[in-house]
């Protein structure tokens, strides 16, 4: 199922389940976006899980993605953002936040009670963003990160 975003000018977006022909282009944006992106067989084990999902701009061109899954925790759905990226020439256009929406749609649809994700406790672009979307600190882990940086544990209640 593929979902468009609010147009914005000439380009439209949308968002739909990820193919192995978008692992280029989403690994492309990873390295773009991270110090310490994810490689890429980590992102073609999730190719056919319906928390996988690009946002392109015309037919093909990637332009973001998000990674989420369900899992089974203390006898509760637990939803998990894994990683969600937009190329730096599409950021501020809204495809971060339509993917996050879709993604919490995808989670609900799945069974999910509650949605985590981890932030690096310096990226307050994301937090900020984060927490529009109802999603509030629960606690921080110290040196989560390879480089030592902390991350900040959020979370969402769904109803």
């Amino acid at each position: 199922m593929t979902t468009s975003i609010p147009d914005r000018g000439d380009d439209a977006f949308a968002i739909r389940p990820a193919e192995r022909a978008d692992l280029l282009a989403v690994v492309r944006i990873e390295n773009a976006s991270f110090a310490q992106p994810w490689p890429y067989d980590a992102f073609e084990r999730f190719l056919g899980e319906p928390g996988f999902l690009v946002a392109t701009k015309g037919d093909t061109e990637v332009v973001g993605y998000v990674i989420s899954d369900v899992s089974s925790t203390y006898g509760r759905e637990l939803g998990h953002i894994k990683d969600v990226a937009v190329h730096p020439e599409h950021r501020g256009d809204g495809v971060g936040s339509a993917l996050l929406s879709r993604s919490i749609a995808v989670l609900a649809s799945r069974g999910a009670d509650s949605i985590k994700l981890e932030v690096r406790r310096t990226n307050d672009g994301a937090k900020r963003l984060y927490r529009e979307f109802g999603f509030e600190p629960l606690r921080r882990v110290p040196d989560y990160y390879e480089d030592d940086e902390d991350a900040i544990i959020m979370i969402r209640k769904l109803e």
